[in-house]
């Protein structure tokens, strides 16, 4: 991407956090890339050079400072309006899908040829596919390196490296140190008991209304499954065939969410990671966002300084089903019928603190009786071609393509209309141009004179806010208090 040079080094030069992750700054008299508001001694203009994400500069030569930690920046919003196929490639590739295979799967699912798409990777991102998701699992396996104590061959495999040799190759080439000096370098970490889990800090592009989010998503937990007391959000977890449980919290006075895992094995810690990172949209940048928004005289009323995140799922299957129960019910009514699917089908796991079950997967929901949970025969049939659907793979969720695209794929099941469709883009799929046109709340908020608007007429006046639409529902749906005003999740 083109940054502007002048703009970046007067913010560098500022030391002004509140750029962290925008960009990165290479120094070429030191060969280190630095974040804003690194304390290491200013550079000259002249001997600098600017790129959008860590990847980039690490591409080009350049290693990341050792004071300031530039791997740690939250995701960076360079990346965001990037053409959409790099978008969902960035997302595939946090994912794991380099992982799992090539460039060339990645570009097919993509629908697109992999010299496109390298080609479309060198002018939006300045790095090619292979070394983002290189950078991703070095800089990942360097906070478990800081942040735990597991054994090294244990990090190589929760980073995401296929053996322990690779994982030394990688974080000699971005660290210049070995693993064990870069652990040795950490200093002293408090004790943490295994019994207690093990601890991630997840950096978070500030500010956090973490009340706001708590109150959403306990709003909308699952009994058995999911819990929010004490200022934490808790649920059960199954990743890989690897079970157990994970709790986050907001650390005060700290830009970063502690979570705690409790697992069968410490595998894929990576993964886990981004889909927290993606349940509580951690990399949004909300102050943009709201800017953008804030044009609108309605919408600036009811941010009222507030930071707007659009909470995500850590299932897109789990949050579909949730969507399809949810139709012409109440959210506490959809509380309601997930729960006793949950107690149905749902494998027990004893997690305690109340969480007592895994969320069913499609497999078993599609050799279960959907009717027997409450309900009507129409909704039990939508949700069963939906299960069956997923089951067989006939509709994947990490290849829907673009919004439109997915709307359009999920709409053609039966008895998914379009403002199930975009809920489940907006908070699954985290599609944050997602607009479910005909929801209530929405509409009311739209009111004039007592009159509601049409579906047509809200996605007219929601066209100036583009490209974050879905971040201007979660601002209607929680105008005026922290999340638990009442918003019907039917169309």
């Amino acid at each position: 991407m083109e940054l502007d040079s002048d703009a970046c080094y007067r913010a560098f030069a500022s030391r002004d956090r509140r750029f962290d992750g925008r960009f990165f700054t290479a120094v070429l008299s030191t060969g280190i890339y630095c974040r804003p508001g690194c304390p290491a001694r200013l550079p000259r203009p002249r001997n600098v050079r600017f790129f959008a994400c860590a990847a980039a500069a690490e591409e080009a030569g350049f290693r990341p400072c050792l004071r300031c930690r530039p791997e740690t920046a939250p995701g960076s919003p360079a990346w965001l309006g990037t053409s959409a196929t790099v978008s969902r490639a960035l997302r595939l590739i946090a994912d794991g899908q380099l992982d799992r295979g090539g460039v060339g799967s990645l570009a097919a699912r993509l629908g697109v040829g992999a010299r496109h798409l390298r080609r479309l990777f060198a002018a939006h991102v300045g790095a090619s596919p292979l070394a983002v998701a290189g950078t991703r699992r070095a800089h990942f396996a360097r906070r478990l390196l800081d942040e735990t104590d597991l054994p090294m061959s244990e990090i190589a495999l929760a980073a995401g490296f296929g053996s322990t040799r690779r994982f030394n190759h990688a974080i000699r080439d971005t660290f210049r140190r070995t693993p064990l000096e870069l652990r040795r370098a950490r200093g002293r970490q408090p004790h943490v008991d295994a019994a207690e889990g093990l601890v991630l800090r997840l950096p978070c592009r500030p500010p956090l209304d973490w009340d706001a989010m708590l109150a959403f998503l306990g709003a909308r937990a699952i009994p058995g499954v999911e819990a929010v007391e004490g200022g934490a959000y808790r649920r059960t977890i199954e990743v890989d065939g690897v079970r157990g449980s994970l709790e986050a919290r907001a650390l005060p006075g700290e830009h970063v969410l502690a979570l705690r895992l409790r697992l069968s094995a410490p595998r894929d810690l990576i993964g886990v990671a981004e889909r927290a990172g993606r349940l509580f949209d951690l990399h949004a940048d909300t102050a943009a966002i709201a800017a953008h928004l804030s044009r609108d005289p309605l919408l600036r009323r009811a941010l009222a300084g507030r930071a707007v995140r659009v909470p995500g799922a850590w299932d897109p299957f789990e949050l579909a089903v949730r969507a399809v129960l949810g139709q012409q019910v109440s959210v506490r009514g959809a509380v309601t019928l997930a729960g006793r699917l949950v107690r149905a089908c749902g494998a027990p796991l004893a997690a305690g603190g109340g969480l007592t079950h895994l969320f069913p997967t499609p497999a078993r929901l599609a050799e279960a009786d959907l009717a027997g949970i409450g309900l009507t025969r129409a909704r039990a049939r939508a949700l069963q071609s939906l299960v069956t659907a997923v089951r067989d793979r006939t509709l994947r969720f990490d290849a829907l393509g673009t919004l439109d695209q997915a709307v359009a794929k999920l709409a053609a099941l039966p008895g998914i209309g379009a403002w199930t469709a975009h809920y489940v883009a907006m908070r699954a799929l985290g599609e944050p141009d997602a607009f479910p046109a005909g929801d209530l709340g929405v509409r009311h908020a739209l009111a004039r004179g007592g009159r509601l608007p049409s579906a047509r007429a809200a996605e007219a006046r929601a066209e100036a806010w583009r490209p974050w639409r879905a971040y201007a529902v979660m601002t209607l749906w929680t105008r005026g208090s922290t999340g638990s005003r009442r918003t019907q999740e039917s169309r």
